[in-house]
């Protein structure tokens, strides 16, 4: 049994994510990225298939951004070639601490994901579909997103704040359809402020974010003091590790995507957000966003002996 999927074991549940695929551009050259994918990549490797759902430009980048994503194990079936849009990059720029700034280019291929039936079908039969608030930048893959939710099952939605590419109403709007909301504490404050919460504790805010949009599953992360899951009201602490940073990119959908593997694995919510940070900063104090990691490097980083 898990805790949020009661029927099925994990070895036979699927889950979509739907949004960016991209290249992250730093200065030592590109890495695989976009939050989603990061997520899919990130669950596949623990051992629950999980489908990306995106487009990439009929370009050389594209044919080796697929190449790269289905050399970590991610079917590229979902993924659509655009011949008038291009595949997307993203400059990043890491400051002394390790932590990222973006410049998202727009209008690119992932902007313009076309629905279809093929993909209607398949989040239909699928156990999760997990979504970010950057698609909802543009209004071609946010109407594909809004058709999606319509049929999807149990909805997860992972909120990442890149400004100018968000509209409170829009994220509001996806909050109220999500089952499951993750955000770090600024994204958390931000919006609760937004909607008009007067409290100021990282648990009143949370709670009135469940309060107002009616959602018994929430999680917001808390950099390197770790993060809070609640489920239906019980609150689920984890405190952090103590690491040393090398670049935070990616730390956060890895995080998540390990997250819904243990929620969707175990009944044990505490064990389940204790993993999840300790992935989160196993990828901090790594390279790139989607580092490998087993099962066994995870348990002896949370439990050395």
């Amino acid at each position: 049994m898990s805790v949020l999927i009661n029927q099925k074991v994990a070895s036979e549940l699927t889950i979509s994510c739907f949004g960016e695929v991209l290249w992250d551009c730093f200065d030592s050259g590109k890495r695989l990225g976009g939050a989603p994918l990061n997520m899919c990549v990130r669950i596949n490797s623990l051992g629950i298939k999980a489908d990306m759902i995106s487009a990439v430009g009929h370009d050389a980048l594209g044919k080796e951004l697929l190449g790269e994503i289905a050399a970590r194990g991610v079917s590229c079936d979902y993924i659509a070639l655009n011949n008038d849009k291009p595949t997307s990059t993203v400059e990043v720029t890491l400051d002394s601490s390790g932590s990222a700034s973006y410049e998202i280019v727009a209008d690119t291929a992932w902007d313009n994901i076309a629905l279809t039936d093929t993909l209607v079908k398949k989040v239909a039969s699928d156990d999760v579909f997990v979504f970010g608030s950057l698609i909802g930048r543009s209004a071609p893959s946010l109407a594909t997103l809004q058709q999606l939710l319509e049929v999807a099952n149990f909805k997860v939605f992972d909120v990442n704040l890149r400004a100018p590419h968000y509209q409170l109403n829009t994220l509001i709007e996806l909050m109220n359809k999500a089952d499951f909301i993750k955000l770090n504490d600024d994204e958390l404050y931000e919006i609760a402020k937004a909607m008009g919460c007067k409290y100021h504790s990282l648990e009143q805010n949370l709670a009135f974010i469940a309060e107002q949009t009616n959602t018994d599953y929430l999680c917001v992360t808390k950099g390197s003091h770790g993060a809070l899951l609640t489920i239906k009201g019980v609150n689920y602490y984890n405190s952090g590790y103590l690491i040393s940073v090398v670049d935070t990119v990616g730390a956060g959908d890895s995080f998540l995507g390990a997250l819904i593997y243990q929620l969707c694995s175990n009944d044990n919510p505490q064990y389940s957000v204790d993993f999840a940070c300790a992935v989160g900063a196993m990828v901090a104090e790594s390279h790139g966003a989607t580092p490998l990691l087993s099962h066994q490097q995870i348990n002896e980083f949370m439990d050395p002996a």
